[in-house]
Protein backbone atom coordinates (compact mmCIF):
# COMPACT_ATOMS: atom_id res chain seq x y z
CA UNK A 1 0.00 0.00 0.00
CA UNK A 2 2.81 2.41 0.90
CA UNK A 3 4.59 1.59 -2.35
CA UNK A 4 1.44 2.53 -4.25
CA UNK A 5 1.15 5.79 -2.31
CA UNK A 6 4.76 6.64 -3.15
CA UNK A 7 4.26 6.01 -6.86
CA UNK A 8 1.04 8.03 -6.87
CA UNK A 9 2.75 10.86 -5.00
CA UNK A 10 5.49 10.92 -7.63
CA UNK A 11 2.91 11.18 -10.42
CA UNK A 12 1.03 13.94 -8.60
CA UNK A 13 4.22 15.90 -7.91
CA UNK A 14 5.25 15.62 -11.54
CA UNK A 15 1.85 16.85 -12.74
CA UNK A 16 1.98 19.72 -10.25
CA UNK A 17 5.57 20.49 -11.35
CA UNK A 18 6.63 20.45 -7.68
CA UNK A 19 10.37 19.85 -8.09
CA UNK A 20 11.09 19.44 -4.36
CA UNK A 21 8.41 16.76 -4.01
CA UNK A 22 9.52 15.01 -7.21
CA UNK A 23 13.15 14.84 -6.11
CA UNK A 24 12.26 13.77 -2.56
CA UNK A 25 9.89 11.00 -3.64
CA UNK A 26 12.46 9.81 -6.19
CA UNK A 27 15.04 9.64 -3.37
CA UNK A 28 12.62 7.58 -1.30
CA UNK A 29 11.91 5.23 -4.21
CA UNK A 30 15.64 4.84 -4.94
CA UNK A 31 16.35 3.99 -1.29
CA UNK A 32 13.44 1.55 -1.35
CA UNK A 33 14.81 -0.14 -4.47
CA UNK A 34 18.24 -0.43 -2.82
CA UNK A 35 16.68 -2.07 0.23
CA UNK A 36 14.65 -4.41 -1.96
CA UNK A 37 17.80 -5.50 -3.78
CA UNK A 38 19.65 -6.01 -0.49
CA UNK A 39 16.72 -8.06 0.85
CA UNK A 40 17.03 -10.50 -2.04
CA UNK A 41 20.19 -11.90 -0.46
CA UNK A 42 18.05 -12.79 2.57
CA UNK A 43 15.59 -14.61 0.34
CA UNK A 44 12.96 -11.85 0.26
CA UNK A 45 11.81 -11.72 -3.36
CA UNK A 46 8.70 -9.49 -3.02
CA UNK A 47 10.61 -6.52 -1.59
CA UNK A 48 10.78 -5.29 1.97
CA UNK A 49 7.63 -5.13 4.10
CA UNK A 50 5.75 -2.05 5.28
CA UNK A 51 7.49 -1.98 8.67
CA UNK A 52 10.91 -1.83 7.02
CA UNK A 53 9.74 0.90 4.67
CA UNK A 54 8.48 2.94 7.63
CA UNK A 55 11.79 2.40 9.41
CA UNK A 56 13.63 3.55 6.29
CA UNK A 57 11.51 6.72 6.15
CA UNK A 58 12.25 7.48 9.80
CA UNK A 59 15.95 7.01 9.13
CA UNK A 60 15.72 9.43 6.21
CA UNK A 61 14.06 12.00 8.47
CA UNK A 62 16.78 11.57 11.09
CA UNK A 63 19.49 12.02 8.47
CA UNK A 64 17.91 15.22 7.26
CA UNK A 65 17.59 16.49 10.83
CA UNK A 66 21.32 15.98 11.32
CA UNK A 67 22.02 17.72 8.02
CA UNK A 68 19.93 20.69 9.09
CA UNK A 69 22.07 21.15 12.21
CA UNK A 70 25.26 21.00 10.18
CA UNK A 71 23.97 23.39 7.51
CA UNK A 72 22.86 25.87 10.16
CA UNK A 73 26.24 25.68 11.89
CA UNK A 74 27.89 26.32 8.53
CA UNK A 75 25.62 29.25 7.73
CA UNK A 76 23.95 27.45 4.79
CA UNK A 77 20.38 28.34 5.71
CA UNK A 78 19.00 27.76 2.19
CA UNK A 79 20.21 24.14 2.31
CA UNK A 80 18.78 23.72 5.81
CA UNK A 81 15.42 24.94 4.48
CA UNK A 82 15.55 22.41 1.63
CA UNK A 83 16.11 19.63 4.16
CA UNK A 84 13.12 20.86 6.21
CA UNK A 85 10.95 20.73 3.11
CA UNK A 86 12.11 17.16 2.44
CA UNK A 87 11.30 16.16 6.03
CA UNK A 88 7.77 17.54 5.60
CA UNK A 89 7.29 15.51 2.41
CA UNK A 90 8.66 12.31 3.96
CA UNK A 91 6.53 12.73 7.09
CA UNK A 92 3.49 12.76 4.83
CA UNK A 93 4.01 9.03 4.24
CA UNK A 94 4.34 8.10 7.91
CA UNK A 95 1.38 7.19 10.09
CA UNK A 96 0.35 9.56 12.85
CA UNK A 97 3.01 9.70 15.54
CA UNK A 98 2.01 8.47 18.99
CA UNK A 99 1.81 10.96 21.84
CA UNK A 100 4.04 10.64 24.91
CA UNK A 101 1.18 9.13 26.92
CA UNK A 102 0.41 6.60 24.17
CA UNK A 103 4.08 5.60 24.01
CA UNK A 104 4.25 5.04 27.77
CA UNK A 105 1.05 2.96 27.65
CA UNK A 106 2.37 0.90 24.72
CA UNK A 107 5.66 0.25 26.52
CA UNK A 108 3.82 -0.85 29.69
CA UNK A 109 1.60 -3.18 27.68
CA UNK A 110 4.52 -4.82 25.87
CA UNK A 111 6.57 -5.16 29.07
CA UNK A 112 3.62 -6.85 30.80
CA UNK A 113 2.79 -9.12 27.86
CA UNK A 114 6.30 -10.51 27.43
CA UNK A 115 7.01 -10.58 31.15
CA UNK A 116 10.08 -8.36 30.93
CA UNK A 117 11.49 -7.45 34.33
CA UNK A 118 15.16 -6.59 33.88
CA UNK A 119 17.15 -4.26 31.71
CA UNK A 120 18.53 -7.38 29.97
CA UNK A 121 15.03 -7.84 28.48
CA UNK A 122 15.23 -4.45 26.79
CA UNK A 123 16.14 -5.96 23.40
CA UNK A 124 13.04 -8.15 23.42
CA UNK A 125 10.83 -5.21 24.38
CA UNK A 126 12.31 -2.94 21.71
CA UNK A 127 11.96 -5.65 19.04
CA UNK A 128 8.30 -6.15 19.90
CA UNK A 129 7.65 -2.40 19.91
CA UNK A 130 9.28 -2.08 16.47
CA UNK A 131 7.10 -4.89 15.17
CA UNK A 132 3.86 -3.43 16.50
CA UNK A 133 4.45 0.29 16.16
CA UNK A 134 6.77 0.74 13.17
CA UNK A 135 6.68 4.33 11.99
CA UNK A 136 4.50 5.50 14.86
CA UNK A 137 7.18 6.30 17.42
CA UNK A 138 10.80 7.44 17.60
CA UNK A 139 12.59 4.40 18.96
CA UNK A 140 15.66 6.39 20.02
CA UNK A 141 13.45 8.28 22.46
CA UNK A 142 11.40 5.21 23.39
CA UNK A 143 14.49 3.39 24.66
CA UNK A 144 14.62 5.79 27.62
CA UNK A 145 11.01 5.01 28.46
CA UNK A 146 11.74 1.28 28.27
CA UNK A 147 14.73 1.69 30.61
CA UNK A 148 12.51 3.47 33.12
CA UNK A 149 10.00 0.60 33.02
CA UNK A 150 12.61 -2.10 33.56
CA UNK A 151 14.61 -2.47 36.74
CA UNK A 152 18.35 -3.12 36.72
CA UNK A 153 19.15 -6.76 37.47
Amino acid sequence: MLRTRLNEALKQAMLAKNQRAVSTVRLILAALKDRDIAARSRGVTDGIDEAEILSMLQTMIKQRGESIKLYEQGGRLELAEQEREEITIIEGFLPKQMSEEEVVAAVKTVVDEIGATCIKDMGKVMAELKTRYAGQMDFAKVSGTVKQQLSAC
